[in-house]
């Protein structure tokens, strides 16, 4: 699995208190169970919520295509509200 992201973003995040981790760390969502859905038509994207470290995240992203295949383009993450919590557990 691929990802591509922009680092001057992921630096924001990391410094964002509400946030507290980049895109880089983020990707641990998806080497763990995780719950997905579609968060938009236009553009397509996907929410996925998943564990990093001892943290539940919610991260949406892009599923996109270029000459050497399918990558996820992460666009947004923060840390999982109770609502998202409560759909984790009753979907993993």
């Amino acid at each position: 699995m691929r990802f591509e992201f922009d680092p001057r973003k992921s630096s924001l995040l990391k410094k964002n208190p509400r946030r507290g981790i980049g895109f880089d760390e983020a990707q641990e969502i998806f080497t763990r169970p995780y719950y997905m859905d579609q968060r938009s038509d236009v553009p397509e994207q996907y929410r996925a919520i998943g564990w990093v470290g001892p943290s539940l995240f919610s991260q949406i992203f892009e599923i996109r295509e270029d000459k050497e295949g399918e990558y996820y383009h992460l666009v947004t993450l923060w840390k999982a509200t109770r609502e998202e919590e409560k759909t984790y557990e009753e979907h993993s």
